[in-house]
């Protein structure tokens, strides 16, 4: 009998894992899909000759992590791969906005939009290099963030810290107006905003997308070398050196309780695992409460919050082998990993807009993934790993283009928005298509056919609205990945801190189940060692 039993091998299940190994206790991991890694998966399904991440692509956010610096992955034989460039936004009349590997650059490019944009974006870089450390570890630490939030406070108090925050709680559209004169800035901001479901007009989008964008400035937008799944090798090659357990084809269909707490699992294919101290689940909080443990098992209070939980957008995701470079009428974007093709932040409202409203957007924002630029290993030499995604309703009620896309996803409408995403970025690379080799379509379905937390393609386990972040997350509570069930520990992107690949949600949940057998302090002189 395993000490833990974790439900997911998923990025947050395999922190959550090797944390608790670390610790001295015994861990089985169950995986209901053949492989490991959740949304951390690369393979070559589009074309032999071409790697391809089938999920996630770049993790500014997973290289800031505290979480993942301690597990020193690099000992697995983990590398990270920088583009050129860490991010281009191309308009229609020939100016591209860059963030640049240096912020030297990224000045001078923002100076050619506006004189003074320069030095304003050199002045949140400056804000970002006092409080940005600090301010990670409070986001990745357990709510509340005590030591950690401690240092941030006393940082603040010198640094402008009512300012700052007042900023953190803006749009980010009414943060780019303010900050700066020109367009460049402003569509770094809100672009990057739009990486989660945070319209331009959104209260707090102007924090997310100042987040996003002093992270690519001092991390750049890495991938790990050789695919996204080398991540995840990582994470399950040091798990198993350290004695831990994966079992792939694994489904789990409920958790088992007894007077009050959490004492195994029981899979499809009827086996018992029991959990002499704890389970944690990586799965989304619907799933985990309403499937696995069954509302009998919980307060109304919960069951009835369960009700306004909220999904964040739909994804739909295409994946191109390319044989050559994409034609970028901008040349900057040419050697940026990751290019954002929208008319403007107000082609940004537009969208969000239509998102709103449950329309299918005519003119689709594009996040665009530049895979062999960012890792030359990815594709043959000349040629591209590309892809592309973008926002869906969760429930379509209309199509504001022309194809009548109703949410059925069959293959006219896979096909149809696919073609859609690929003209607009026509638009802004005329003669992209016949670059095109092979492509792979991910509708919102597919994508939770191949990862049951991706409910219809929703790639961050519930909103980053303010509404259900912190003690909001996944309902209103602590904020903390203690359930009700003694034992039972959340530890997916569900919980706080939420969405992004840093493992914050798993290594919370395990440090949380070693607290409640007084083995914290163990863990952190394992990790010193």
């Amino acid at each position: 009998m395993p000490d833990a039993v974790v439900i997911g091998a998923g990025p947050n299940g395999l922190v959550a894992a090797n944390l608790m190994v670390d610790a001295g206790w015994s861990v089985e991991v169950l995986e209901a899909q053949p492989e490991p890694g959740g949304a951390v998966r690369s393979d070559r399904g589009v074309h032999p000759d071409y790697v391809s991440d089938v999920f996630s692509a770049f993790y500014p956010l997973a290289v800031a992590s505290p979480v993942l610096a301690g597990l020193d992955l690099a000992a697995e034989g983990l590398r990270w791969s920088h583009a050129p460039r860490v991010l281009a936004h191309p308009l229609a009349d020939g100016r591209c906005a860059v963030l640049e590997r240096r912020v030297e650059d990224t000045c001078a490019g923002l100076a050619g939009f506006a004189a003074a944009d320069g030095d304003a974006w050199r002045a949140l870089y400056e804000g970002w290099a006092r409080l940005g450390p600090d301010l990670v570890r409070s986001l990745f630490a357990p709510f509340p963030p005590v030591r950690s939030g401690l240092r941030l406070a006393a940082r603040l108090r010198t640094a402008g810290g009512l300012r700052l925050a007042r900023n953190l709680a803006l749009p980010v559209r009414r943060l780019g107006e303010e900050v700066f004169a020109g367009e460049g800035g402003r569509l770094l901001l809100a672009g990057n905003a739009l990486h989660a479901d945070l319209a331009p007009e959104a209260a707090g989008s102007g924090g997310f997308g100042w987040l996003m964008s002093m992270l690519g400035q001092s991390h750049g937008f890495p991938v790990p070398a050789g695919g996204s799944g080398e991540l995840t090798a990582a994470l399950v090659n040091r798990l198993r050196r350290r004695g831990g357990v994966l079992r792939c084809g694994e489904r789990v269909v409920s958790v088992a309780v007894r007077g009050g707490r959490a004492v195994g699992v029981e899979t499809a294919g009827g086996e018992s695992v029991r959990a002499h101290r704890a389970v944690l689940a990586d799965t989304s909080a619907p799933a985990l409460y309403r499937d696995l443990v069954g509302e009998e098992h919980l307060p109304g209070r919960l069951v009835r919050d369960l009700e306004r939980f909220q999904w964040d957008f739909a994804t739909f995701k295409v994946d191109w082998a390319l044989t050559g470079p994409v034609p970028w009428t901008a040349p900057q974007a040419a050697g940026a990993g990751t290019v954002h093709l929208a008319d403007g932040v107000d082609g940004l409202t537009r969208f969000a807009a239509q998102l709103a409203m449950g329309q299918v957007p005519e003119e689709p924002f594009v996040l665009f993934g530049q895979m062999t630029t960012a890792d030359p290993s990815r594709s043959p030499v000349g040629t591209e790993s590309a892809w592309a995604y973008t926002h869906l309703p969760q429930r379509i009620t209309s199509d504001a283009g022309r194809d009548g896309i109703t949410g059925c996803w069959d293959a006219r409408e896979q096909e149809a928005m696919a073609d859609r995403v690929e003209q607009q970025v026509e638009r802004f690379a005329p003669g992209f298509r016949a670059r095109i080799a092979a492509r792979r379509i991910l509708a919102p379905t597919t994508l939770q056919a191949l990862n049951e937390n991706l409910h219809n393609g929703a790639i961050n386990n519930g909103t980053t609205a303010l509404h259900q972040q912190a003690v909001f997350r996944p309902t209103p509570g602590t904020g903390r990945p203690e359930t009700p069930v003694k034992g039972l520990f959340l530890a997916s992107a569900a919980a706080h801190p939420g969405g992004g690949v840093h493992g914050a949600p798993g290594a919370n949940a395990a440090r949380a189940a070693l607290r409640s057998h007084g083995l914290h302090s163990l863990l952190h002189r394992a990790q010193r060692v």
